[in-house]
């Protein structure tokens, strides 16, 4: 889903199995996430190359063609799936009020305090702290967090 809710479509490397939506059903009581997104570390629908891909962040590369199209940005908050969408809270829709983008501030928190967020409601109310104190100077720091990250080989 994308600005103000509208759906688009999203691009990205396949890594995951052709199954894996039927085997999510399967795995929910493994989602390490509060809310409405499913997040698993080990995610056992990966695949191999899948897994490679990810590990570079090589999976996002065909985002471009969204940021491209005007869909995304380089950097706001990530685009929940319609499935997630649908289970927002009135509060967290909020979160798209702005194009959504390839990174965000909550990876970039993540990465600096070394501990995933599990709680969704923790990681809209990052999101909505990036629309509130939005600057081309925070835009510009988030993007080059994430592409020395992804330089040493870890998955934002």
């Amino acid at each position: 889903m994308g600005k103000d809710g509208e759906p688009f479509v999203g691009y990205k490397f396949r890594t995951m199995y052709e199954e894996a939506e039927q085997d999510r059903e399967d795995l929910e009581n493994e989602n390490e996430m509060e809310g409405p997104v499913f997040k698993m570390e080990d995610d056992p629908r990966v695949t191999p190359v899948g897994k490679h891909l990810r590990s570079f962040s090589l999976d996002e590369l065909p985002q471009l063609w969204s940021v491209l199209k005007g869909d995304m940005s380089l950097v706001g908050p990530r685009p929940p799936l319609r499935e997630e969408y649908r289970e927002f809270e009135d509060w967290q829709k909020k979160k798209l009020a702005v194009k959504p983008g390839m990174a965000c501030l909550r990876e970039v928190r993540q990465l600096e305090e070394g501990e995933r967020i599990t709680d969704f409601d923790e990681w809209v109310e990052l999101d909505l702290e990036y629309i509130e104190n939005w600057s081309l100077w925070l835009d510009l720091k988030i993007m080059l967090k994430t592409i020395v990250y992804i330089v040493k080989g870890g998955n934002v």
